[in-house]
Protein backbone atom coordinates (compact mmCIF):
# COMPACT_ATOMS: atom_id res chain seq x y z
CA UNK A 1 0.00 0.00 0.00
CA UNK A 2 1.71 3.31 -0.57
CA UNK A 3 0.96 6.19 1.21
CA UNK A 4 -1.97 8.38 0.82
CA UNK A 5 -1.45 12.03 -0.95
CA UNK A 6 -2.70 14.73 -0.58
CA UNK A 7 -4.03 14.74 -4.26
CA UNK A 8 -5.98 11.20 -2.96
CA UNK A 9 -7.70 13.44 -0.70
CA UNK A 10 -11.08 15.48 0.37
CA UNK A 11 -9.17 18.93 0.32
CA UNK A 12 -12.15 20.58 1.59
CA UNK A 13 -11.64 18.12 4.62
CA UNK A 14 -8.61 19.01 5.50
CA UNK A 15 -9.46 22.50 5.15
CA UNK A 16 -11.90 23.03 7.04
CA UNK A 17 -10.39 20.94 9.78
CA UNK A 18 -7.82 23.18 9.68
CA UNK A 19 -10.22 26.38 9.89
CA UNK A 20 -11.46 24.70 13.27
CA UNK A 21 -7.44 25.76 14.30
CA UNK A 22 -7.67 29.82 12.30
CA UNK A 23 -5.09 27.48 10.14
CA UNK A 24 -5.04 28.08 5.97
CA UNK A 25 -4.22 25.37 3.69
CA UNK A 26 -2.03 26.78 0.77
CA UNK A 27 -1.75 24.43 -1.96
CA UNK A 28 1.85 24.78 -3.84
CA UNK A 29 1.78 23.64 -7.53
CA UNK A 30 2.93 20.24 -8.27
CA UNK A 31 6.94 19.97 -8.97
CA UNK A 32 7.45 23.68 -6.71
CA UNK A 33 9.52 23.65 -3.57
CA UNK A 34 7.23 23.62 -0.37
CA UNK A 35 8.48 26.82 1.44
CA UNK A 36 8.40 26.35 4.98
CA UNK A 37 9.04 22.06 4.71
CA UNK A 38 11.21 20.90 7.46
CA UNK A 39 12.02 17.75 5.41
CA UNK A 40 11.74 19.62 2.16
CA UNK A 41 10.53 16.86 -1.39
CA UNK A 42 6.96 17.15 -0.68
CA UNK A 43 6.63 17.08 2.85
CA UNK A 44 4.49 20.03 4.25
CA UNK A 45 5.66 23.39 5.13
CA UNK A 46 4.73 25.62 7.98
CA UNK A 47 4.87 29.79 7.79
CA UNK A 48 2.94 31.41 10.56
CA UNK A 49 -0.73 29.79 10.52
CA UNK A 50 -0.61 28.25 7.12
CA UNK A 51 -0.12 25.15 6.02
CA UNK A 52 1.52 24.40 2.92
CA UNK A 53 1.33 21.39 0.71
CA UNK A 54 1.43 19.98 -3.19
CA UNK A 55 -0.65 16.96 -4.52
CA UNK A 56 2.36 14.90 -3.59
CA UNK A 57 2.56 15.76 -0.21
CA UNK A 58 1.43 12.72 2.25
CA UNK A 59 -1.22 13.00 4.17
CA UNK A 60 0.00 12.22 7.33
CA UNK A 61 3.07 14.96 6.60
CA UNK A 62 0.28 17.41 6.39
CA UNK A 63 -1.65 16.28 10.11
CA UNK A 64 1.87 16.26 11.45
CA UNK A 65 2.68 20.02 10.86
CA UNK A 66 -0.70 20.80 11.80
CA UNK A 67 -0.34 19.60 15.21
CA UNK A 68 2.81 21.23 16.02
CA UNK A 69 0.98 24.81 14.88
CA UNK A 70 -1.43 23.39 17.23
CA UNK A 71 0.70 22.05 20.34
CA UNK A 72 3.05 24.71 20.55
CA UNK A 73 2.96 27.67 22.79
CA UNK A 74 1.91 31.12 21.47
CA UNK A 75 5.59 32.65 21.72
CA UNK A 76 6.90 29.94 19.12
CA UNK A 77 3.36 29.92 17.23
CA UNK A 78 3.91 33.59 16.87
CA UNK A 79 7.62 33.56 15.06
CA UNK A 80 6.80 30.06 13.11
CA UNK A 81 8.52 29.27 10.05
CA UNK A 82 9.68 25.97 8.86
CA UNK A 83 10.82 24.76 12.34
CA UNK A 84 8.09 23.87 14.89
CA UNK A 85 10.55 23.04 17.44
CA UNK A 86 9.15 21.82 20.79
CA UNK A 87 10.47 18.89 23.02
CA UNK A 88 10.22 15.16 23.24
CA UNK A 89 6.81 15.13 25.25
CA UNK A 90 5.15 17.69 22.52
CA UNK A 91 6.60 15.66 19.66
CA UNK A 92 4.65 13.03 21.28
CA UNK A 93 1.81 14.76 21.37
CA UNK A 94 1.72 15.74 18.21
CA UNK A 95 2.05 12.07 17.17
CA UNK A 96 -1.56 11.32 19.20
CA UNK A 97 -2.97 14.30 17.93
CA UNK A 98 -2.40 13.69 14.30
CA UNK A 99 -3.93 9.79 14.68
CA UNK A 100 -6.92 11.49 16.09
CA UNK A 101 -7.64 14.39 13.69
CA UNK A 102 -6.83 11.67 11.35
CA UNK A 103 -11.14 10.37 11.20
CA UNK A 104 -11.78 14.23 10.01
CA UNK A 105 -10.36 14.17 6.74
CA UNK A 106 -12.18 11.15 4.61
CA UNK A 107 -10.46 8.92 3.08
CA UNK A 108 -8.11 9.15 5.44
CA UNK A 109 -8.84 7.59 9.35
CA UNK A 110 -6.69 6.69 12.13
CA UNK A 111 -5.84 3.05 10.92
CA UNK A 112 -4.75 4.41 7.97
CA UNK A 113 -2.69 7.01 10.03
CA UNK A 114 -0.98 4.26 11.83
CA UNK A 115 -0.24 2.50 8.35
CA UNK A 116 1.58 5.32 6.68
CA UNK A 117 3.19 6.35 9.45
CA UNK A 118 5.37 3.48 9.92
CA UNK A 119 5.72 2.89 6.42
CA UNK A 120 6.85 6.59 6.50
CA UNK A 121 9.49 5.76 9.01
CA UNK A 122 7.92 6.85 12.49
CA UNK A 123 9.95 5.33 15.15
CA UNK A 124 8.07 4.04 17.95
CA UNK A 125 10.00 1.30 20.67
CA UNK A 126 7.18 -1.22 20.74
CA UNK A 127 7.61 -1.27 16.66
CA UNK A 128 4.55 0.07 15.26
CA UNK A 129 2.54 3.64 15.53
CA UNK A 130 -0.44 1.54 16.89
CA UNK A 131 0.91 -0.36 19.17
CA UNK A 132 2.39 3.02 20.86
CA UNK A 133 -1.04 4.74 20.44
CA UNK A 134 -2.43 2.03 22.26
CA UNK A 135 0.14 0.55 24.58
CA UNK A 136 2.72 3.24 25.27
CA UNK A 137 1.07 6.84 24.69
CA UNK A 138 -0.41 7.78 28.08
CA UNK A 139 1.88 10.76 28.79
CA UNK A 140 0.75 11.85 25.20
CA UNK A 141 -2.62 11.78 26.17
CA UNK A 142 -1.82 13.47 29.65
CA UNK A 143 -0.13 16.21 28.01
CA UNK A 144 -2.68 16.84 25.24
CA UNK A 145 -5.69 16.73 27.99
CA UNK A 146 -3.22 19.26 30.72
CA UNK A 147 -2.94 21.65 27.78
CA UNK A 148 -6.80 21.09 27.20
CA UNK A 149 -6.51 19.99 23.45
CA UNK A 150 -8.20 17.17 23.52
CA UNK A 151 -11.25 16.19 26.27
CA UNK A 152 -11.52 12.59 28.61
CA UNK A 153 -12.80 10.64 25.64
CA UNK A 154 -10.09 11.87 23.38
CA UNK A 155 -12.04 14.24 21.28
CA UNK A 156 -10.69 17.03 20.06
CA UNK A 157 -11.08 21.21 21.96
CA UNK A 158 -10.50 22.51 18.37
CA UNK A 159 -8.10 24.43 20.18
CA UNK A 160 -4.40 25.86 20.22
CA UNK A 161 -2.44 25.29 22.92
CA UNK A 162 -2.02 28.74 25.00
CA UNK A 163 0.79 28.39 28.10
Amino acid sequence: MSILTIAELEKSKLAELLQRYAMQLEMVQPGQPIAGSWWGESEAGLIANRLLVRPDTPVHSALHEACHYICMDVSRRSMLHTNAGGDYDEENAVCYLQTLLADYVPPFNRQRSFADMDEWGYSFRLGSAQAWFEQDAEDARQWLLHHQLIDARQNPSWNVRIN
